[in-house]
């Protein structure tokens, strides 16, 4: 495929890591029943004790349809004693919530005219499976025309939760989602990455081969693979032999030992149990502690009920001793199938 050129990283842009300040985190307000069908009223306790965790930390933007739905919004987030000054809404239908993959790749270079711009990538739903979403496809450009930012579409499809980065010039993401045919069936695996260097601002690919079972996406990188510094990852593993995910995952750690940073480095580990094996309605849904968001000077985790959750959230901790970590109740979100990070995008702080 032909690149235009001069791409955002010959012009000294770069996607930060998630870990790296934030100047607010983005949320599109869920509305769509399908998504947790019979259960989307259930959801709200969690999602507003995760805008108040938020909140508290850095501002929160949330994308809503109408006024209509702000008020709703409002109402519920003052039931949870959140402070709607820490707050801003932006009229900006959607079709549903997962903001991770529709919402704005910021990327800054703080040496630029101007220092922060959005990749508005393509989006189909996850390979066209859960129609319509033209609206959501929108989503990004709509925020650089309220931020007047300069805007650049690359044209293919791309997911937030398909990527991963370490801040230092590396991008972390898995084949069977990436090389889907049902993203960019145009394009080889050599393209795909010449496009994650020009318009994510990266100078390595690193490959896992696939995610977990039950994953609509399939396989996006953050419910298995996150990094927590610029050379050090959280993987989950299954620790039941007998599990589906047990070998996937331990082909995937298998391959993490193997890789070597742009600098020579060795990738430095931690292993992150899974949860129990969760089935809602004869369904397994894609319940992963490595779906966990990163915020400034906090950690947001998903819970499941499980009695692995103490160990996963002390886990987490220790890879993050500078931060507050808290687990959230997330066995209602995941019927979505999805949890925090899938909901969330952060937007950068230019420094």
């Amino acid at each position: 495929m032909k690149i235009n050129r001069p791409t955002p990283r010959e012009l000294g842009y770069r996607f930060p890591a998630e870990f790296e300040p934030h100047a607010a985190t983005w949320l599109s307000w869920p509305h769509k029943e399908a998504s947790w069908p019979g259960k989307i009223q259930t959801i709200f306790p969690s999602y507003c004790t995760f805008i108040k965790s938020l909140s508290e930390k850095e501002f929160v933007h949330i994308n809503v349809n109408d006024s209509k739905m702000q008020n709703f919004a409002e109402n519920k987030l003052e039931e949870y004693s959140v402070d709607l000054k820490r707050i801003r809404f932006f009229i900006n239908p959607t079709n549903d919530a997962w903001c991770r993959d529709h919402g704005p790749a910021f990327l800054i270079n703080p040496f630029a005219l101007q220092p922060k711009i959005i990749v508005d990538w393509n989006y189909n739903a996850w390979g066209n499976k859960y129609p319509p979403f033209e609206l959501d496809d929108m989503i990004p450009t709509l925020i650089a025309s309220a931020y007047n930012i300069p805007v650049i579409s690359p044209g293919i499809i791309m997911e937030g939760g398909s990527v991963d980065f370490n801040g230092n010039g590396t991008l972390i993401t898995s084949e069977s989602c990436l090389l889907n045919k049902n993203r960019n069936p145009g394009l080889t695996r050599s393209e795909i990455e010449e496009c994650l260097y020009a318009f994510y601002g990266v100078d390595q690919v690193l490959w896992v081969k696939d995610g977990i079972v039950g994953d609509d996406t399939d396989g996006h990188i953050d419910d298995t693979v996150r990094f927590v510094n610029a050379d050090t990852v959280i993987a989950a593993v299954e620790e039941n032999r007998s599990d589906e995910n047990y070998d996937l995952l331990q082909q995937n750690l298998r391959d993490l030992s193997n890789m070597r940073l742009s600098d020579g480095k060795q990738l430095q580990i931690i292993e992150l149990p899974m949860p129990d094996k969760i089935i809602f309605e004869e369904q397994r849904l894609p319940a992963s502690y490595a779906n966990f968001y990163i915020a400034n000077g906090l950690i947001v985790a998903p819970t499941f009920r499980s009695a692995k959750d103490e160990r996963a959230i002390l886990i987490i901790q220790d890879a993050f001793p500078e931060r507050q970590v808290v687990g959230i109740d997330s066995m209602d979100i995941i019927w979505g199938l999805g949890s925090f990070h899938c909901l969330s995008q952060q937007e950068p702080l230019v420094c």
